[in-house]
This record gives C-alpha cells, structure tokens and sequence, in this order.
C-alpha cells in the first residue's frame, strides 16, 4: 500500500469515529452547485462557506463548465439544485498552455497511440488566455445551453489563491 493510500485509511479511520452526518439526504439541502477547479489550492468548502449536505462541488481543470455538463444537468433535474456558482482562480494551470501544446505533451510522454485516441475523441483541453474573459465565457455558454433552464440562478467568481479571497466577475 502506497503512503497516500495509508493516509486515506488512517483519515477516514479518525474521520468516521465521529461522524454523526449520515442522515444528509442526498439532493442538497441549500440546492446550489460550485463549478470550481481541481487545483489543489482550493478548499471549496473553507473558501465559499459550503457545509457538508449543502451543495454540490464539481471540480475539474480550469473549473470548465463544458466540461462539467454531464454533472451540472444530474445536479439540477435529478437532484433540484436551482443555482451555479461559477469559480475559476488565479495561477490556474488553464492559462499556461495552448492545446497544442497539450497535444505535443501527450505524444511526448505517451506515444503516438495515446495521440490518436486524443485526437480521435476529439479532446478539446479547454485552455483559456484571460481569467476574467474565460469567466464571463463559461457563463455565456451556461446561459446559452438548453441544458440549463432559464430559471437557473448563474454567477461568475474569482478566487485569489494567493490571498484566499473571492470577487464576483458576473
């Protein structure tokens, strides 16, 4: 067994000693959904006030909301979720690459196999220049989906890792 895979049991061991939260029912009880990054700097829950049983938290590169659909419709029309909450981060890695370059890294390390099913897939790695822009972009597309009714509540934020604060961008 890895570290990491020791650590796991040995935290959800003291996390399950006193876990008294398994009455939660499972749509969430304040029905919003958090869209944010998977960096590793974030802790969505400390960072936007969420409690456990209160929102769903869907995270992925770049806090993508294409990449995040299949989620974001069980969310709303099985689970009741009525808001999004958009949260995309300074420093994200989103900014530092083009596709291209995502395409190059990938034949590099994996081969030429792996390329052609990312090509074949048609993998689009949703890299994005400007945060502000890639924001306002992603709440465009959430309001332009027949996915998302109209009567979903939609906000767009900033997180600043560096001071651990959050600003509304839409």
């Amino acid at each position: 067994m890895s570290a990491i895979q020791k650590n796991v049991e040995r935290a959800s061991a003291a996390y399950s000693a006193d876990f008294n939260q398994g009455h939660l029912a499972l749509p969430p009880a304040k029905k919003y959904l958090v869209l944010t990054c998977m960096d590793a700097r974030i802790d969505p829950a400390r960072a936007f006030g969420i409690e456990l049983g209160d929102a769903h938290v869907i995270r992925n590169a770049g806090a993508s909301a294409l990449d995040a659909l299949r989620s974001i419709v069980v969310s709303q029309q099985l689970l009741g979720t009525t808001e999004i909450i958009l949260v995309k981060h300074t420093g994200c890695g989103m900014l530092t690459f083009t596709d291209d370059a995502g395409y190059d890294i990938v034949d590099k390390n994996l081969g030429a196999e792996a390329l052609g099913e990312l090509k074949n897939r048609k993998l689009d790695f949703l890299t994005f220049l400007d945060l502000e822009t890639a924001v306002k972009d992603d709440i465009e597309f959430l309001k332009g989906t027949k996915l998302v009714p109209d009567t979903v509540t939609l906000s767009g934020w900033i997180y600043e890792y560096e001071t651990g604060r959050t600003r509304r961008v839409v």
